[in-house]
């Protein structure tokens, strides 16, 4: 599915998808093909991470086909791969300077794949290389350490949970020096999330024909993320907040 004609696909209405006893409602119209979603998966992520992104997008009422993009999959992260695709998800992982090394060569793929119509799903490491110093450029702002912020509830780069606000309700989500996002004054973009100081924690934002959705924590974590951390295991709680980001990125 070439990312441009991505929009044709919502006039149709709905259709029913089921799976382990539950229904969820798909906005893809009966007998369309699930569209792709590239997940990158190699030296700018960890182990895990994108494994557990792959998840949430497969859980989600779009149904993705799920591929991975990387120097060691079957897939490189091409121009050519990405026009396929109807998203494209970086997961968390490193230091900001080391991901960035590896992935400044495909900036401009990604920024044309965004702003041809394409999707972007940043998690922590992927959210903030949505930013500009440096990253991808596809935020109207900017990004910066949420436990370097002022007044910040984390002060340390361990693994931990932070709370949040995610649409007026007050969640707990799974972190590790994850980001905050700072925008540009009327800047257009939908806040999701705030941390206990203000600061953005998840917003979605167009970019040319695209959108760019981000998040500081970690909706995606799974019970081993925590139990692994020492962390109260909490079932995956962060799901259906990951779920509402994808929607949001990817709805028109």
């Amino acid at each position: 599915m070439a990312s441009g004609a991505f929009g044709r696909l919502f006039a149709a209405g709905e259709r029913t998808l089921s799976g382990r006893g539950l229904t969820i409602r798909s906005p893809l119209p009966q007998g369309t093909p699930p569209p792709v979603a590239l997940v990158y998966r190699g030296p700018a992520t960890l182990p895990g991470c994108p494994e557990a992104v792959a998840a949430l997008l497969k859980s989600s009422r779009w149904g993705f086909d799920v591929r991975y993009v990387g120097p060691d999959e079957d897939l490189p992260l091409s121009h050519q791969v990405l026009t396929g695709a109807a998203l494209y998800a970086q997961p968390g992982g490193g230091t900001l300077k080391r991901g960035y090394r590896h992935l400044k060569r495909h900036q401009d793929e990604i920024r044309q794949f965004v702003h041809n119509g394409g999707r972007y799903l940043g998690i922590c490491l992927g959210g903030y290389l949505a930013g500009a110093t440096p990253g991808f450029a596809l935020l109207p702002g900017d990004t910066d350490q949420y436990i370097a912020s002022a007044a910040a509830t984390v002060d340390s780069e361990k693994n931990t949970v932070v709370q949040v606000s995610w649409r007026g309700r007050r969640r707990t989500l799974f972190f590790q020096d994850g980001p905050y996002f700072w925008l540009r004054p009327n800047a257009d973009a939908d806040i999701l999330a705030t941390y206990p100081n203000g600061t953005v924690a998840a917003l979605v934002t167009p970019f040319g024909a695209g959108r760019v959705g981000v998040v500081g924590p970690h909706p995606e974590a799974t019970d081993d993320w925590f139990l692994d951390a020492g962390l109260p295991a909490t079932g995956r709680l962060g799901t259906d907040l990951g779920c509402d980001l994808i929607d949001s990125v990817m709805t028109p």
